[in-house]
């Protein structure tokens, strides 16, 4: 096989492959259809493909050099050898795999311009070296670096890298007289080669890296087109010891690669997780259950609303609320029910007197020592009264004061509280500073007529403790007063 020969059946390949897979996209191929998720893992796709190839082999590589033999050589004098083998790929995701290779084949060298002499055929002028690889196997790391079509629902065609370490054996035939391998071999050693001269071939270990083209024909087919270059650690490949570089050759090559696996999964290879996360976001079931999502959140947001919910503005949310028509500004109780601290029957907030049991009559406050209730008011025998909004004593009170003082001065240990008190007209803080007013006024009163003052406490209430109703003007006189407390 000529170059020009295998220029023209490349090319006619190259057109061939991208005639059928823009084919097999447009009209043809059908999509599997599978319920592969996003991050569903590996289990949910085909990963397995084996494949099989062939090609021609030249003795350099496109990143520059020739082997020793083939340095003057020119492109268009080269001939080529025939290479083919079968591989193995693991697809571990949708853009790596590793791939197993097994191939054999030759690969021919020759310098028609300056023939060289070797110790292999003494004597002989040398042109041609045929090598025979008797096996060669790999394993590479295969990198999807790119796709034609990825804004396709079905990827069809690839870009692909590929680098790993390879094993080869291999025999070298020298020729005469530019023979291109054809004819009798002036040197043959196979078979003679190592230490005891009975080994086959000669082996040794290479680096792979090449690249290529891909094409989906169907759901289990692909058309896969490529070059390899393989640097193989070894002076020997071609027979010539130039003892300043490694040898190398290049393998051009097609194949078909088959998908292995259950045919209703895809292959991973070819997948495009673009498309699979829409079909995951347009899925009717997945529709469904974000519906179902929005419905269960709206309740939620209700049932929050409805336990923020107030009606009567006490504090305690309807749903928990036992009373929902207390009034506003009353004190209740975790449930909601009006506060009544003392239990005398009269709420917290009518209550003047919330901690201590008193009478509807009192406004919730007790009726205080020393009164008496008659027909349900209040009256009073020793209590000192007082004017409208006056802290001064009467001339009617000097009696009482007087057996205070006769009590008190009678007794060493005797003490007495002095209890101011007002009516409810005015503000409660007048009231208050008038109260105590009133019960200053009867102390200033006892310690002038002789008592010691350590023995007088005063004290005054405000409006806070009347013992009469203040609707009325009898009621409002009993409770502008002073009240002796023992």
């Amino acid at each position: 096989m000529n170059y020009s020969t295998l220029k023209k059946t490349v090319a006619l390949s190259l057109v061939t492959a991208f005639a059928i897979a823009a084919n097999a996209q447009d009209s043809t191929m059908t999509t599997t259809t599978t319920s592969a998720k996003t991050f569903g893992g590996r289990k949910q796709f085909r990963t397995m493909t084996v494949g099989v190839f062939g090609g021609a082999t030249a003795p350099g590589v496109l990143l520059g050099g020739r082997n020793d033999l083939g340095a003057n050589q020119k492109l268009g004098d080269a001939t080529f050898g025939l290479y083919y083998g079968i591989n193995l790929r693991k697809q571990l995701s949708n853009t790596f795999g590793i791939q197993a290779n097994i191939a054999r084949g030759e690969v021919i060298a020759y310098n028609k311009q300056q023939p060289f002499f070797s110790s292999w055929a003494p004597g002989v002028p040398l042109s041609t070296a045929k090598t025979e690889v008797g096996y060669d196997v790999n394993l590479s790391g295969v990198l999807n670096v790119f796709t034609f079509d990825f804004i396709k629902r079905t990827n069809a065609a690839k870009f692909y890298v590929t680098a790993g370490f390879g094993y080869m054996a291999y025999n070298v035939k020298l020729y005469e007289s530019y023979k291109k391998g054809d004819g009798t071999p002036a040197a043959d050693f196979k078979g003679k080669y190592g230490d005891d001269k009975n080994n086959e071939y000669m082996k040794a270990t290479y680096v792979p890296v090449g690249l290529g083209f891909k094409f989906r024909l169907s759901e289990i087919v692909s058309l896969d087109l490529g070059y390899d270059m393989k640097f193989i650690d070894a002076d020997n490949f071609d027979g010539y010891y130039a003892k300043s570089n490694l040898d190398k050759f290049s393998v051009y090559r097609g194949g078909l690669e088959f998908v292995i696996g259950n045919k209703t999964k895809p292959d991973l290879n070819y997948v495009n997780p673009i498309a699979m996360m829409y079909d995951e976001l347009k899925d009717p079931a997945l529709r469904q259950e974000v519906e179902a999502l929005k419905g269960r959140v709206t309740n939620v947001e209700q049932a929050v609303t409805d336990l923020k919910k107030d009606t009567d503005g006490d504090g305690v949310a309807d749903q928990f609320d036992k009373d929902n028509n207390t009034p506003a500004g009353a004190a209740v109780d975790a449930s909601g029910r009006i506060l009544d601290t003392d239990g005398d029957g009269i709420p917290d907030y009518k209550d003047t007197c919330p901690t201590e049991k008193g009478t509807t009559e009192l406004n919730g406050c007790p009726v205080a020592e020393g009164t008496e209730t008659a027909g349900g008011v209040a009256t009073s025998k020793d209590n000192i009264q007082f004017e409208f909004n006056s802290s001064v004593l009467k001339t009617a009170s000097y009696a009482t004061l007087d057996r205070m003082v006769s009590m008190l001065n009678a007794s060493k240990s005797a003490k007495m509280g002095l209890a101011g008190h007002a009516s409810i007209e005015g503000t409660s803080e007048y009231n208050m500073q008038l109260s105590i007013d009133r019960a200053t006024a009867v102390k200033t009163y006892l310690v002038n007529a002789g008592v010691d003052s350590k023995k007088v406490i005063v004290k005054g209430y405000g409006e806070t403790r009347p013992i009469a109703s203040n609707d009325t003007e009898e009621g409002r006189m009993l409770n502008r007063r002073v009240e002796f407390k023992k």
